[in-house]
């Protein structure tokens, strides 16, 4: 990407220096001073694994998602080239014959050219996925083979009408040829490329003959990247899904968590009553420690917003999962005004972007361990502003 990075290259070192604390072990917060911090660094993290993340971390949400059309590997491969400490490449979902591929959601007909395939065109329904009525084409209608000829596109076009530029230009990317990339860049950079796949919907396609979780450990076994220092995150927004994964590897492992009256859809399928906000209580975060080492909160959770969608005052979640061991990733920031705080717009443009370094200034002093971005350009700028300050 040219001047961008080559600016990347001569900050990579100081991030890892300048992070206000690196992970412990099992997930723990480990506060540092700043020679044993850059004795860290140089050691790696001391061995690898979470600990050896800079802090906050800086996630590429479904790779550089603001600038390509998300979960391609030209997007995977952007949000490395611009310097992201972990690649969400990933969202898993089963093919008809049981591949695992990288799609947002299963169904494809917004993420892909599917509309445009006459041969497809029988293969439109209507489904009930998670308790919502969907229509569209569904990944687990498709053999891999056939979903190979389609190729991805601009999820919203109308935020980022830029990126329509790139549609058709990649295909749907395997779980496996995502870790084949990782091993490749890996080698190619003399760096470790990290990775933070999402096990989509496990409820729905375990009804379906199409279980999730065995299928990505069978991969990640093969692979050798089912250990607990593997730089491989799963995570996922069913707790079942995650306690029966942490049963089949030592991978670290992330609860998602959407709004707080929300209820988890494996929940819902059980009967269990407690909503999300039960589960961020204190009962419920030390529950969920003992099965994963972090949480993937709405960024509503960490920072509630009024009416009129301006930032109140922060929870006390951040201190509250810390208490417990856990790391916190909220999700997601983006640069254009429709994405953030109304007290951090400018404009009413749908694709302009507004004070986002404001934002990100607001949440990393909650003191969250690393946040999801679509922007990982802008992600880390605002890192070194804020460690800086």
């Amino acid at each position: 990407m040219g001047t961008q990075e080559n600016e990347q290259a001569g900050v990579t070192g100081r991030r890892m220096l300048l992070g206000a604390a690196v992970l412990g072990a099992g997930g723990a917060v480990l506060g540092l001073s700043g020679t044993a911090r850059a004795a860290e660094a140089r050691r790696g993290g001391g061995g690898g694994g979470l600990k050896s993340l800079p802090k906050p971390t800086i996630i590429g949400h479904r790779g550089a998602s603001g600038y390509r059309p998300e979960h391609t590997l030209g997007s995977y491969q952007l949000a490395l080239d611009m310097g992201a400490d972990i690649v969400e490449a990933g969202d898993l979902v089963p093919t008809k014959d049981g591949h695992l591929v990288c799609r947002h959601e299963p169904e494809i007909g917004g993420t892909t050219d599917v509309a445009d395939h006459p041969e497809f065109a029988d293969r439109k329904k209507t489904k009930s996925l998670d308790g919502v009525s969907t229509t569209g084409w569904f990944t687990e209608d498709f053999t891999l083979a056939e979903l190979k000829t389609l190729r991805a596109t601009e999820r919203i076009p109308a935020n980022r009408p830029h990126n329509t530029l790139y549609n058709g230009r990649w295909e749907i990317p395997t779980f496996e040829e995502v870790l084949k990339w990782q091993d490749e860049q890996t080698r190619g950079r003399g760096k470790q490329v990290w990775i933070y796949p999402e096990l989509k919907h496990p409820t729905y396609f375990r009804k379906q003959g199409l279980a999730l979780e065995e299928r990505v450990a069978k991969v990640l076994h093969k692979h050798r990247k089912d250990r607990r220092n593997s730089p491989v995150i799963l995570q996922s927004f069913e707790p079942t899904s995650i306690q029966r994964l942490n049963k089949l590897v030592d991978n670290p492992l992330v609860v998602l968590l959407s709004g707080a009256t929300s209820r988890p859809w494996d929940f819902v399928e059980t009967g269990d009553p407690r909503t999300v906000a039960d589960l961020i209580k204190p009962a419920g975060l030390r529950e969920i420690a003992s099965y994963a080492q972090g949480i993937g909160p709405t960024l509503d959770l960490v920072i509630p917003k009024d009416a009129g969608g301006n930032l109140t005052t922060p929870t006390t979640l951040v201190s509250d999962a810390h208490k417990v061991g856990l790391i916190l990733h909220p999700y997601t920031m983006r640069n254009e005004n429709p994405f953030l705080p109304t007290n951090f717009r400018k404009g009413t443009d749908a694709d302009a972007y507004g004070d986002v370094f404001g934002a990100y200034r607001t949440y990393f002093a909650t003191g969250i361990d690393g946040v999801f971005t679509d922007n990982p350009d802008t992600g880390l700028l605002a890192r070194e502003d804020f460690v800086n300050s």
